[in-house]
């Protein structure tokens, strides 16, 4: 895997390599790019079954927090995700945690780690807006003396639930998956646009990024060397921050359905049922969605063990807090609509009511911009044609190039 800076994680193949026509298959069956199965949730994780359509299999919903004050501070919402993957490793008898950090060597890009104490999942909290592939490190799992625990975006614990059905050696070591809510992945282009807006020209000199956590929503926070090495410091507000970098999600993500987790174990995100209070640095909260019998289980057992502290329990609670990602969700049908019509490819996805949700979540006027909007994209940016994959070292050398010049015209 490659970080195409424009386009995100992408597979880079040496087409002088010889082609693995089962390989090839494993991937497309597994890749949530390629389709999605809502068929796969069984009736008995349909427990809300009002919530379906809309929300995927609930079983319960909670609001909370890590018992852990450091990690519930230093994490994204209320530390949730955390606390359950430490739970997993010292009290359920897991191996460890597969997830997201910042490369230690260069902050502005992401790496995939395999925790096994608090220590290294402190180091990591925190959100990263950013293209990651956890799925890569699934081999890991597979290897491992005892089940673990995978942490990812919701297509990453999709894909690995798929790959699950056909892998046993996986299907013994997953122990439990954990998604958070997700509305889409920025590319690592916009964060080196939004480096260059803060003043810093080279992002090799980046020291420290991170882009949520220390309190609720939490601040992005950048450290870097100036040219005199002296330490240098910008922060934004979470709302400055991500309304920069949502304009830099890769396109698939503005086709994907499942922006909470619903293929997960355990989906956690942020109840933004309430606004958080001014200056974003209070003790935050979490959203705890268990999807599955094991979900609700591992749920239970971390809330028993003191791992988590529930203020409020209650499923209307999902739909409250989320409804953003609700409209976003009724949009897909009509966006997969428009670029088909342009000429586009896009995912199948199976026994979800997409157009019912189209029709009854959105008005006559979005439902038209849903289609026309994304039939304009496709045809703008050309997605309706194979786009070359370029490494992270061209794109870097590309970028470092573009911001020379910029502080030149400057």
């Amino acid at each position: 895997m490659v970080d195409d800076l424009r386009s995100g994680r992408r597979p880079e193949v040496d087409p002088a390599a010889p082609v693995d026509p089962a390989a090839s298959a494993l991937s497309l069956a597994v890749c949530p790019g390629a389709s999605l199965d809502w068929r796969d949730i069984p009736e008995e994780d349909r427990v809300h079954r009002e919530l379906f359509d809309a929300w995927g299999p609930v079983r319960r919903v909670v609001e909370g927090f890590a018992a852990d004050e450091e990690i519930r501070r230093m994490g994204s919402s209320g530390g949730a995700a955390t606390a359950l993957a430490l739970h997993c490793i010292e009290r359920e008898g897991m191996a460890g945690a597969l997830h997201i950090a910042a490369d230690p060597h260069s902050p502005v890009f992401n790496r995939t780690v395999f925790s096994r104490d608090r220590t290294a999942l402190l180091a990591a909290t925190g959100s990263r807006y950013a293209p990651a592939s956890p799925c890569e490190g699934l081999g890991r799992i597979e290897q491992a003396e005892a089940p673990c625990v995978f942490i990812g975006k919701p297509c990453d614990v999709a894909a690995a639930r798929r790959l699950v059905q056909r892998s046993p050696a996986l299907q013994e070591k997953l122990g439990a998956t954990i998604a958070f809510f997700c509305a889409g992945a920025p590319s690592t282009e916009g964060t080196l646009q939004l480096l260059r807006q803060v003043g810093v020209e080279d992002p090799d000199r980046v020291t420290s990024l991170r882009y949520r956590g220390d309190g609720w929503p939490g601040r992005w926070t950048v450290r870097w060397r100036d040219a005199s090495g002296r330490e240098r410091v910008a922060s934004l507000s979470y709302e400055e921050s991500w309304g920069f970098l949502q304009a830099h999600r890769q396109w698939r993500c503005s086709l994907c359905p499942d922006h909470t987790g619903e293929f997960a174990d355990i989906a956690v995100g942020d109840p933004w049922w309430r606004p958080p209070e001014e200056g974003g640095d209070e003790l935050g909260r979490s959203l705890i969605v268990a999807r599955t019998e094991r979900g609700e289980a591992l749920l239970a057992g971390a809330i028993a063990a003191g791992a988590l502290v529930v203020e409020r329990e209650d499923a209307a609670l999902l739909p409250r807090s989320q409804p953003n990602l609700l409209r976003a969700r009724a949009s897909v049908w009509g966006r997969a609509l428009g670029a088909r019509l342009a000429g586009g490819r896009t995912p199948r996805f199976i026994g979800a009511p997409l157009r019912t949700l189209w029709w009854r979540e959105l008005g006559a006027l979005e439902r038209i911009r849903s289609v026309v909007g994304a039939f304009r994209r496709v045809r703008r940016r050309r997605l309706n044609r194979p786009t070359p994959v370029a490494g992270s070292a061209e794109r870097a050398a590309e970028a470092k190039e573009e911001q020379h010049a910029c502080a030149a015209r400057d």
